[in-house]
């Protein structure tokens, strides 16, 4: 069973750093790119952060660009998020996201549990 458990989130003041871990497991894949999303009260969930840990692409929300770094431990199957300069609009619930694309051309996302990030200001 693909299993994900994030972690990481806290309380932090306007201006902090938290970093978040996504470790993976359950999976057999060299094809697969995890993501960080979050999910603010009365929002929809949107997209943070990206990688395809395949090549090392990665992507970033606009408003994220210049704070926010996502790297890849491949060998811990885990993604990291650092997270600083953080602004209380950053408040959220983020939710790491696997996209598997298996050897018969098979595609699945899995998501992991949350993790609560709080900034107070």
């Amino acid at each position: 069973e693909v299993q994900l458990q994030a972690s990481g989130g806290g309380l932090v003041h306007t201006g902090g750093s938290l970093r978040l871990s996504c470790t993976t497991s359950g999976f057999n894949s060299d094809h697969y790119a995890i993501g960080w999303f979050r999910q603010a009260p009365g929002k929809e969930r949107e997209v943070v952060s990206c990688i395809m840990t395949t090549d090392g692409e990665t992507h970033y929300e606009n408003s994220a660009k210049g704070r926010f770094t996502i790297s890849s431990d491949n060998a811990k199957n885990t993604v990291y998020l650092q997270m600083n300069s953080l602004k209380p609009e950053d408040t959220a619930v983020y939710y790491c996201n696997l996209h598997v694309t298996g050897a018969g051309g098979s595609v699945n996302d899995y998501w992991g549990q949350g993790t609560l990030v709080t900034v107070s200001s």
